[in-house]
Parts: C-alpha cells; structure tokens; sequence
C-alpha cells in the first residue's frame, strides 16, 4: 500500500494538452479534420465551380474537352446534354456536356 502511494506521487504532474494530444482518438480526429480542409473542400470547391460553368455554358465559348480537345462551342442542347464543338474550320463535334471543360489556355493571363 506505501508502495503504491509513493509511486502514484512519484508521477509528473500532467499538462491538459499533454492529455489531449497523447489520446490516440483525438490524433486520428484531428488528423482527418485536416485531411478534410486540405483535400476534400478544396476538391469540392473545384467540382462546383466546373459544374457551374457547364451549366451556364453559352454559344462561342473557348472550351477544352477531357479528351484534350480545344474548340469552340456552337450549339447547346439543354434537353440531351449535347454540346456541338468547332474543332477546326468545318469540323463539329457532339459531346456531352460533362465532358467540357474551360479554356484556361486562351484567357489572358496577369503578368
């Protein structure tokens, strides 16, 4: 019993922050919180943001699709999700609203 006594106050005293951040729990919580603002919102952020554009999509915009393609839009078909592209003088194509993108290449840049 004296042993125990004198061990239980032989222990260094303990900082509330010690305490959380030594809980196995708490890292992995924290560790996803971040994980969260890091890569998941930012994600989500882009996601919205292509999507917005794919439905605000109007005629003559400079649009690249996810094969790669760089064209103009010269038709939309709200009811099918068909978007016709220009990819060259007499060349259109039909693709899917989906998978059409914003020309970052042809907006001026700041510099």
């Amino acid at each position: 019993m004296t042993q125990l006594f004198l061990a239980a106050q032989a222990a260094p005293e303990s900082n509330a922050l010690g305490m959380i951040f030594g809980n196995p729990l708490v890292m992995i919580l924290l560790m996803f919180v971040i994980l969260y603002f890091f890569m998941i919102r930012p994600q989500n952020k882009r996601r919205k943001e292509i999507q917005n554009f794919q439905n605000t999509l109007q005629e003559g915009t400079q649009v690249f699709t996810s094969g790669g393609i760089y064209g103009t839009v010269k038709k939309i078909d709200l009811a099918s999700g068909i978007v016709e592209v220009k990819i060259a003088d007499g060349v259109v194509v039909k693709i899917d609203k989906s998978c059409v993108y914003k020309d970052t290449a042809s907006t001026p840049t700041q510099g």
